[in-house]
């Protein structure tokens, strides 16, 4: 099993509309992609806005290859949440399950 983590600060305005991105849009489309396993989102109130940490659950980087793309590394990050983000990682993070 591989997690992917990603993270983004939106506007504290905006943090609302991300998750409801989230739920609506990026999880519903995901789950459907053979080998995704599960996700989390983690969020905390930070002074400039709302910091979130999405944690995806894989079988392998070849299921996380047909979410991502060739490059795994590089995230995934529509305009439109671009647009409600302050920051956010232009990279992904993969770490393998050991326990």
């Amino acid at each position: 099993m591989v997690w992917r983590l990603w993270r983004g600060l939106t506007k504290a305005t905006r943090a609302a509309a991300y998750l409801e991105h989230l739920q609506l849009e990026t999880f519903p489309a995901i789950r459907k992609l053979p080998g995704f396993i599960g996700a989390s989102i983690l969020q905390r109130s930070l002074p400039d806005g709302v910091e979130f940490l999405v944690v995806t659950q894989w079988q392998s980087l070849e299921a996380i290859r047909a979410f991502a793309g060739a490059n795994i590394e590089v995230a995934v990050v529509p305009q439109r949440v671009r647009d409600m983000m302050i920051e956010y990682d232009a990279i992904a993070r993969h770490y393998d399950v050991v326990a």
